[in-house]
C-alpha cells in the first residue's frame, strides 16, 4: 500500500512538473532531435551495460567459460529489469540472475556468490563515482556550504559501504542474515533447512575477495569505468540539445544522477522524484527548468526502452529454462 502511495504521489509531481513549465516547451525543445540524435544518444549504454556484465563476468570464474559473454549479458538485462520494475530496491532481480545461471550448468551456490560479489563491488565503484561527481561539481558550481554538505554526507555514505564490505567478508551474507533473523526470533524453514549451503556461499564469497584480489580490482576497475561511460549519454543529451556542456560537467552531473535515483529508490522506478530531482540537478549548473525536464524524460524513455529489451531476454531464457529441464530449482 506505501508503494502504490509513492507511485501516486510521483506520478502526481510529474504531471505537476510537466503542467508548471508547460508541455509546448518541452515538445519544441524535444522536436531539435532528429533519427541521428536519437541513436547516438541511445548507443552509450549499450557500452555500460557490456561493461558491467563484463565485470560479473570476472566474478564467475571458471564459470564464465560455461555461460558465454552474450548470454551473460541476456542475463544481466533480464535481471536488471526485474530490478527497476519491482519494489525491492534494486535487489529482487539478482537471485534470478542465479537462477538462470543454473541452466548453463553453474550451481546455485556459485551463481549466487558471484551475484553478490559483483553487486558489491559494482556498488563500490558506484560511490566512488559519486564522490568525485560530488567533488566536481564542488569545483564547477563553488557552491561551499551545498555541496560541502553533500560531501561530507557522500563520505559518511562511502565509510559505511566500505564497513558493510569488511562485514560481508568476515561474517558472510547468508549466515549474517540468518543470525539476524535467529537473534529476531524468526525462524524461516527455508534457510533453517539450508544453513549448510549458506556457510557453502559464504565461504565462495570470501575465497573471491582473499584469493582473487587481482580480480576484484579489476572487476571494480571494469564497474567504475561503467559508471563513467554514463558520462557519454549525459553530454550527448546536452549536446544535440544545443545548450552546451563540457566534459567535466557532463561527468558531474551523470555521478549525481545516480545518487538522486539511487536516493529514491523506495518510490517503484523514482517516478516522479528522479525527473524533479534531475530538473533541479541540471537547473544547479546553469540550465533551464525545461531542458532539465527535458534531459529527465528523455532518459527515462531510454531506461523504459532497456526494459523492455530485458524483459524480452527474460522471455527468451525462461523459455530456455522451462524447456531444457522440468526438475525443480534446488538451492545447489
Amino acid at each position: 500500500m506505501l508503494k502504490l502511495l509513492f507511485l501516486i504521489l510521483g506520478l502526481a509531481a510529474l504531471v505537476g512538473m510537466i503542467f508548471h513549465i508547460g508541455l509546448e516547451p518541452i515538445l519544441h525543445t524535444l522536436s531539435q532531435l532528429g533519427p541521428w540524435a536519437v541513436t547516438v544518444i541511445l548507443l552509450p549504454m549499450i557500452l555500460v551495460y557490456a561493461l558491467e556484465a563484463l565485470g560479473w563476468q570476472l566474478t564467475l570464474g571458471a564459470h564464465a567459460r560455461l555461460v558465454g559473454f552474450p548470454k551473460l549479458f541476456g542475463i544481466r538485462m533480464a535481471g536488471e529489469s526485474v530490478n527497476v520494475t519491482t519494489p525491492t530496491a534494486y535487489v529482487g532481480g539478482e537471485p534470478l540472475k542465479a537462477y538462470l545461471l543454473k541452466q548453463y550448468g553453474v550451481p546455485m551456490v556459485d551463481g549466487l556468490a558471484s551475484v553478490v560479489t559483483a553487486k558489491t563491488t559494482m556498488t563500490l565503484a558506484q560511490v566512488l563515482f559519486i564522490l568525485l561527481g560530488l567533488a566536481l561539481a564542488f569545483w564547477i558550481i563553488g557552491d561551499a556550504e551545498r555541496y560541502g554538505l553533500a560531501m561530507v554526507v557522500s563520505l559518511g555514505v562511502l565509510v559505511f559501504g566500505v564497513g558493510l564490505f569488511v562485514l560481508l567478508q568476515r561474517y558472510g551474507i547468508g549466515m549474517g542474515i540468518l543470525g539476524i533473523l535467529r537473534a529476531c526470533g524468526v525462524k524461516l524453514t527455508f534457510l533453517e533447512s539450508r544453513e549448510s549451503q549458506l556457510r557453502e556461499l559464504d565461504r565462495t564469497i570470501r575465497t573471491f575477495y582473499s584469493h582473487h584480489r587481482g580480480r576484484f580490482f579489476v572487476a571494480l576497475g571494469t564497474f567504475f569505468a561503467a559508471w563513467l561511460a554514463e558520462t557519454l549519454e549525459v553530454y550527448a543529451i546536452l549536446f544535440f540539445l544545443n545548450v552546451g556542456v563540457d566534459v567535466w560537467a557532463a561527468i558531474s552531473i551523470a555521478a549525481l544522477t545516480v545518487f538522486i535515483k539511487g536516493g529514491t529508490f523506495f518510490i517503484p522506478g523514482s517516478l516522479g522524484a528522479q525527473e524533479g530531482g534531475y530538473t533541479l540537478l541540471l537547473m544547479s549548473f546553469g540550465y533551464s527548468e525545461v531542458t532539465g525536464l527535458t534531459f529527465a524524460l528523455i532518459r527515462r524513455v531510454r531506461e523504459i526502452l532497456w526494459i523492455v529489451i530485458g524483459l524480452g531476454c527474460l522471455m527468451v531464457l525462461r523459455g530456455k529454462n522451462l524447456s531444457s529441464s522440468s526438475e525443480p530449482t534446488s538451492f545447489r
